[in-house]
């Protein structure tokens, strides 16, 4: 038997952003629940609702965690179409994103939000959930293609 649950429902993660254009650093959240993931730093976002669209998940799930309303950029490309694998088995598809109003507050599963400079050695040093180390990376060559690409 497996332990990956195939009706598992997509998730959607944002990698916020100060700027579109010219980022130099990430909002990232430490989750306070559950307690296997509690302390560890992850993508803001959430389960996609039946029906719904990954973007617009994404946007509700943020002002429900964060009390701010964002615009979504692009996709953070992963090697599956359906997006990155969790743990859990589910996928998760994560976008850039620059927040349009309000001040992102740990309102819902987290506890503390840092915003973190855009440098792959800089966000590796904080303890992500396993599964969104990888995407740090690719967001860390999206963003910052080329031998500008810092590692550290």
């Amino acid at each position: 038997m497996s332990n990956i649950t195939p009706a598992a429902r997509p998730v959607v993660g944002a990698a916020i952003l100060d700027d579109l254009a010219r980022p130099t650093v990430l909002l990232a959240g430490r989750r306070n629940a559950p307690e296997s993931l509690a302390g560890l730093w992850e993508f803001p976002g959430g389960k996609v609702e039946p029906g719904e669209d990954a973007r617009a998940a994404l946007v509700r799930e943020v002002q429900e965690e964060l009390g701010v309303r964002i615009r979504l950029d692009r996709e953070v490309a992963a090697g599956h179409p359906e997006g990155w694998l969790l743990g859990n088995g589910a996928r998760m598809q994560v976008f850039t994103a620059v927040i349009v109003s309000g001040h992102p507050e740990p309102l819902e599963d987290h506890d503390l939000l840092d915003w973190c400079t855009l440098e792959r050695a800089t966000l590796q040093e904080l303890d992500w959930i396993p599964a969104d180390r990888p995407i740090v990376d690719a967001l860390v060559d999206l963003l910052r293609p080329g031998p500008q690409n810092n590692a550290g």
